[in-house]
């Protein structure tokens, strides 16, 4: 069945079907208009009845050309490489969908405080990410935005969700921590010690990064992207490449493709490393905190050799990547992996044997099911429900498509069960890593096509960072130049289930249960 009959599966027939991209090229992107009244009908119909996961929404400042904004609604469809993509155009307000579907929520404050939309009937339009001394009545993602100027000072109240009862107090934790971590506020509603409701505050590491991309020239577009989260540079960097080959019609090297699932689970080990010993760290068993940390930096010092880089920054580029792995370099690392492998499993075999670490760690931090649902939770939290969704799976790239990529999941949604995914897509990064050493044909390692891009065109594209599917949209002006490029990293959705998963626990356990959801501040801030 072609792409297209694919879409058509969803898209009402009394729509106009616009293709983007080559029919041949995974993640082609079918859009049709929609009228404003209509949208939220549009929506529920994908959402509930064909069950689509609803990827972003955003919008595009199409004034100069159209005197409109548009608004888009993307949609994927796992397993098929499909995205659906309704859109409406507005000048000033425009009908929110949050009432029908909860997870559209931060999606539509974020337009409201970015591009000055009111979404009406929204329950709770409060500013997202900029802070009170952002003046009002500027909105930095407008193409008349002076980007390259200080905007005035402002003075815009903002008010915290409050619960009121004898002995209730409130307890704020941060911006500022005791670690050397980000900045993020966190706000406790408290009965004792017992946490009532917590709101993070976030927006402290808001640095214009969604503009700079409509503003630097492509090359150094990339680079940028790295910097969107620095423990994600290599799946950031992956996600705008393979953003701008779907624009440019770029065909990437089998041999690259294998490469760029080598790196990327590279960046998964490291990260999924570090977290389990940090988790073990937070409840007071320092063995597993010191080994965690150890094995990552095992990873990191490989990452340095094989691309001058422990981060990967640089490997990743337009067309494919700048650094090859031949024999000898493949079998020192199918080497080094297999004693990683067997060292990281007595050190799990030793967890599992100490009573007091899952004490701690079992029905701590239990997120419930629901809740996850409505706000849309991707990633770690998500498969620690049960729930197997990994887009390695439901939309491959790189060399996912010929790779073992088993989705690992629990069930119980609580800090043990997130400990447990991560431990278990540890092995399966193993397993994938050897198997793309073993398989990896000879050939090129990048495109020589020159990155041309077409006017007036989008793309969308996705990749499973450590923390869950990161998403790129991307459009090209009248001049073939970058008109937007919007993320959405898996933290934006997945913070504000934080606070219900720290709900109903003490505030000492809230440092273990952040840290098993261990969040991007830069990434959701952007």
């Amino acid at each position: 069945m072609s792409k297209l009959s694919i879409a058509q599966k969803y898209i009402p027939k009394e729509y106009t079907v616009q293709e983007h991209g080559r029919p041949a090229q995974a993640g082609d992107v079918f859009s049709f208009a929609v009228e404003a009244h209509d949208i939220k009908n549009v929506t529920e119909r994908l959402y509930k009845e064909h069950k689509l996961p609803l990827l972003l929404i955003t919008a595009t400042d199409e004034r100069k050309i159209s005197g409109v904004f548009k608004i888009f609604y993307i949609f994927g469809v796992p397993s098929e490489s499909v995205f659906i993509m309704p859109y409406i155009t507005t000048t000033k307000s425009f009908p929110s969908v949050t009432p029908t579907i909860h997870e559209a929520m931060l999606y539509e404050r974020k337009i409201m405080s970015f591009f000055g939309l009111t979404p009406e009937g929204h329950p709770e339009p409060r500013s997202i990410i900029l802070h009170e001394n952002w003046p009002e009545g500027v909105y930095p993602l407008c193409k008349d935005f002076v980007w390259n100027e200080r905007p005035a000072q402002g003075n815009a109240p903002f008010t915290f969700r409050t619960i009121k009862g004898e002995g209730i107090y409130e307890l704020p934790v941060g911006p500022v921590h005791a670690g050397i971590i980000e900045p993020g506020h966190f706000r406790f509603h408290l009965a004792g010690e017992e946490i009532l409701l917590l709101e993070p505050r976030l927006g402290y590491q808001h640095k214009g990064t969604e503009k700079l991309f409509e503003t630097l020239p492509l090359d150094r577009t990339t680079a940028l992207a790295e910097r969107i989260s620095g423990d994600s540079s290599f799946s950031y960097a992956l996600l705008w490449c393979q953003t701008i080959e779907k624009l440019a019609s770029i065909e990437v090297p089998a041999r690259a493709q294998y490469l760029r699932t080598i790196f990327a689970e590279l960046e998964r080990l490291a990260n999924h490393l570090s977290d389990i010993g940090a988790i073990m760290t937070d409840t007071g068993f320092n063995f597993g905190g010191a080994q965690g940390s150890r094995l990552r930096e095992q990873v990191m010092r490989t990452n340095d050799r094989l691309t001058g880089s422990r981060f990967l920054r640089g490997a990743c580029v337009f067309g494919g990547v700048s650094h090859d792995i031949d024999k000898e370099a493949a079998a020192a690392l199918a080497e080094e992996l297999e004693a990683l492998r067997k060292d990281l499993q007595e050190v799990i075999d030793i967890a599992d044997d100490t009573l007091s670490l899952y004490n701690r760690l079992k029905g701590t931090g239990v997120l419930d099911k629901k809740v996850a649902f409505d706000h849309g939770v991707v990633g770690v939290p998500l498969r620690a429900l049960g729930v197997a969704a990994d887009a390695r799976v439901d939309h491959p790239y790189a060399a996912y498509d010929k790779l073992p990529a088993t989705i690992a999941t629990s069930e119980d949604g609580d800090v043990n069960a997130r400990f447990r995914v991560r431990i278990d897509e540890l092995f399966t990064s193993f397993e994938v890593i050897q198997k793309a050493l073993e398989d990896m044909p000879e050939g090129a390692i990048a495109s020589t096509k020159e990155v041309v891009l077409p006017k007036n065109e989008i793309a969308v594209s996705i990749v499973e960072g450590w923390r869950g599917p990161i998403v790129c949209f991307a459009t090209t002006d009248e001049n073939g130049a970058i008109a937007r490029a919007a993320f959405r990293d898996p933290s934006f959705l997945n913070w504000e289930a934080l606070g219900y998963a720290g709900a109903g626990n003490m505030v000492p356990d809230f440092p273990l249960i952040n840290k098993s959801f261990n969040l991007s501040y830069s990434s959701n801030d952007l």
